[in-house]
């Protein structure tokens, strides 16, 4: 459907979808420790049926237009990937995410894979706040928030139970007149 190349690295955002299942199932056991630290993102994922109902469920969400999730694959392999959560055009909200294994981290991969996912819901679907939300001790993510410019909005004390432990959850967003400027002061740089 498509490819975006990341940069000249060999890394691609493709569309993640049902048929994938058997990558993504393989994907999943290379991280699954490392990914579902904070987040129990494709837990149920433990066999190609079960790594089928969680990309039909994403798949589902696209078809009603309230998420959608997007792979990174580096030089032919799934290593990761970005999606939308929450998705909600008419109020024009939004809420993205991520995911890596061990082995893909350190490259920018999710920065840059994520810089597409914003613009086109900025630029093509007029979404007006995007929304980033992950546990306080979870750096990696946090920094990727960071780098996109995002505004640290606050912080729910204790708000996510995950692995017996009850994690601060913070909320981080950009909004679109903030991401076209920050776009338009990095273009500016580059000249």
């Amino acid at each position: 459907m498509y490819a975006i190349s990341l940069g000249d690295d060999g890394a691609e955002l493709r569309p993640l979808e049902p048929w994938h299942a058997e990558e993504f199932l393989a994907h999943l056991e290379r991280g699954r420790d490392f990914i579902n630290q904070y987040v129990p993102f494709g837990q149920t994922a433990t066999d190609a049926d079960g790594a089928r109902a969680v990309l039909q469920r994403y798949a589902d969400m696209r078809a009603a237009d309230t998420g959608s999730l997007h792979g990174i694959w580096l030089d032919g392999k799934l290593v990761g990937g970005v999606l939308f959560l929450n998705f909600d055009a008419e109020s024009a909200n939004c809420e993205v995410g991520c995911w890596l294994e061990p082995a893909a981290t350190g490259r920018g991969l999710v920065t840059r894979a994520m810089r597409i996912l914003i613009d086109w819901a900025v630029d093509v679907r007029a979404v007006h706040r995007v929304e980033w939300i992950a546990a306080s001790g979870n750096t990696p993510s946090l920094d990727v928030a960071r780098r996109l410019g995002m505004v640290r909005d606050g912080v729910q004390r204790e708000r996510y139970p995950h692995r017996g432990v009850r994690h601060d959850l913070e909320i981080w967003s950009v909004l679109a007149p903030e991401w076209r400027a920050a776009r338009a002061r990095s273009a500016h740089k580059d000249r």
